[in-house]
């Protein structure tokens, strides 16, 4: 693995040199008790297993002192745990598994009722993974592939019911920015309350497509529940890789996903934020860990820093900010 605790921890203490002694003490000593990682959903979903699977790894690399606690807070597509982490004291035992809808989608969509800033408000620190989505047709459809459903919704523009877990979700931002890139082209966007609501309404034939997470989905594809059409993502999913890209099916580019990132409140020291970064990066860089996260549907990708994960984010917000602005999108939580 190439990266001990006495690794981490010396790093730390180098790192903190020529700082105020509190904050230098502070550093050179992290972690001393339990880091709470907030998982803004609830337990079971793809977030929940890339933070448990991450969590279990890490722990060796920062100490039995620093044994990292999950605690899920589910509600309002993540905002609801993402603004309690944002409360938190700023010393590094506060974390939070931010994700494409609490950091992304929520303050791109739903600004109004999101009360933090995704960036302002919180220490990027590293990234974990991302995933695609799925385009997906009840298991009975009779849009056997990608092609078929298109030609279905351009025979009936704004009238072909499609389905999401949320109005300004990841699922409406992918189908959204679908329409964008086929020129304008929409269906009649139903939102339902959860994932669970979409399978229902798709198995029930009260509406023809949706755009779902890939890893949360994955068991209603292989039951026959719905049938995938292609994947949002650049390459081919290792879990279902008879799927072609939509990239594949004429939309050049199309790359639109879910992502996974630590973070925490504002302010964290820079020491304290490099020795979880290290540890991050040292846990997924283990094969078994990046194998167990692919079962789960999460591509660890390439080694981040603080830096480029906040770059990151920031790329991701400009990318959905456009998409609401370009699809004339106004949307409230109710």
């Amino acid at each position: 693995m190439g990266v001990s605790r006495r690794g981490l921890m010396a790093a730390g203490v180098a790192l903190s040199a020529g700082r105020s002694g509190g904050v230098a003490a502070q550093e050179a000593t992290y972690p001393v008790r339990p880091i709470a990682l907030t998982v803004p959903f609830l337990a079971g979903g793809s977030a929940d297993i890339a933070s448990r699977l991450l969590a279990d790894r890490m722990n060796p690399l920062l100490g039995r002192d620093g044994r990292i606690i999950i605690e899920n807070r589910g509600g309002a597509g993540g905002s609801i745990g993402a603004e309690y982490v944002r409360r938190q004291p700023a010393d590094g035992y506060a974390l939070l598994t931010a994700t494409a809808s609490s950091h992304g989608t929520n303050p791109a969509a739903l600004p109004e009722s999101t009360r933090y800033d995704p960036l302002a408000d919180f220490t990027a620190i590293a990234m974990i993974g991302s995933g695609p989505l799925v385009v997906m047709v009840p298991g009975n459809s009779p849009y056997r592939d990608f092609a078929g459903l298109v030609a279905a919704i351009r025979a009936r523009p704004g009238e072909l019911p499609w389905a999401t877990s949320g109005a300004g979700g990841i699922g409406h931002l992918a189908g959204e920015y679908m329409g964008l890139r086929l020129g304008g082209l929409r269906g009649e966007h139903i939102p339902y309350r959860g994932g669970s609501a979409v399978t229902e309404a798709l198995a029930k034939g009260e509406v023809a497509y949706s755009f779902e997470v890939l890893a949360s989905t994955a068991m209603n594809l292989r039951e026959g529940r719905t049938r995938g059409l292609a994947v949002t993502s650049l390459a081919r999913s290792p879990l279902f890789p008879e799927l072609p890209t939509l990239a594949e099916m004429g939309l050049d580019g199309f790359d639109f996903g879910t992502w996974n990132v630590l973070m925490g409140p504002a302010g964290i020291p820079r020491g304290v934020v490099d020795i979880l970064s290290r540890a991050t990066n040292a846990a997924l860089r283990e094969p078994v860990l990046r194998e167990r996260l692919a079962l789960a549907g999460v591509d660890a990708g390439a080694p981040s820093t603080p830096d480029s994960t906040r770059a990151f984010i920031a790329a991701e917000l400009e990318k959905f900010r456009a998409i609401v602005a370009q699809a004339g999108l106004r949307l409230s939580r109710g």
